[in-house]
């Protein structure tokens, strides 16, 4: 169980570092056509860092807690029927062991077992026929907080050679494609794909985005000189 942070956290590093990268390389792109030092690279990394993690962290705490309330409402519908319909729902769980393969009588005899506790009666019912664990709804809060921290931790990279003062764009393209690959790596951990599939396409995904903002920031960057 991870209390629902284990998603945003992923998901967050990801997003954080993709979009700042993209910011700072767009930038960068701009100063390096019109001119200009590195203070305005750093100024919009920073800007963009400290918006998008708040962001992320309102937007997570909000679709979470939507979430779990969902899921609470469920809960409490199906707490009433166990409380109103025992034997209906007794006999409701019984049928969805019939339908997979269980003896008619065993199942019978397994739904009875299971509905004598109300509390385990709730769990399994949630469980088979709402897909939800009453004992593991995510938090809206460790989600947000997770999701925070992610995204300001991926989004620092790329800053990150700017403030140890870096004059180009090269340094912070070496560590953002290493915290790219990282990222996308650890995606692998709530999917199926493997760690270096996952690692080469957001390394390749993020890369390009930042290749087309750097070019748009030259090309403002021309129109405003």
């Amino acid at each position: 169980m991870t209390g629902g942070w284990l998603r945003p956290a992923v998901f967050g590093a990801m997003d954080g570092l993709v979009s700042n990268f993209a910011l700072v390389a767009g930038v960068a792109g701009g100063v390096a056509s019109a001119g200009g030092g590195t203070s305005a690279i750093v100024l919009a990394g920073m800007a963009g860092l400290a918006a998008g993690a708040f962001s992320m962290a309102a937007g997570e705490y909000t679709s979470v807690a939507s979430q779990t309330e969902l899921a609470r409402g469920e809960l409490t519908v199906e707490r009433q029927a166990l409380a109103r319909t025992p034997e209906l729902e007794q006999e409701e769980l019984a049928q969805r062991y019939i339908e997979r393969g269980v003896e008619a009588g065993v199942a019978r005899e397994v739904a009875r077992q299971l509905s004598r506790d109300p509390d385990q009666a709730l769990a399994v019912h949630a469980r088979e026929e709402l897909g939800v664990d009453p004992d593991d709804l995510p938090s809206p809060l460790l989600a947000a907080v997770a999701s925070f921290l992610a995204f300001t931790l991926g989004a620092l990279l790329p800053v990150l050679p700017y403030l140890l003062g870096a004059t180009s764009l090269l340094p912070a393209l070496l560590v953002s494609g290493v915290g790219l690959f990282g990222a996308g790596a650890l995606v692998s951990l709530v999917t199926v794909r493997s760690w270096w599939w996952t690692g080469s396409r957001q390394l390749l995904l993020g890369g390009a985005a930042a290749a087309l903002t750097y070019s748009v920031g030259i090309l403002v960057g021309n129109g405003v000189t």
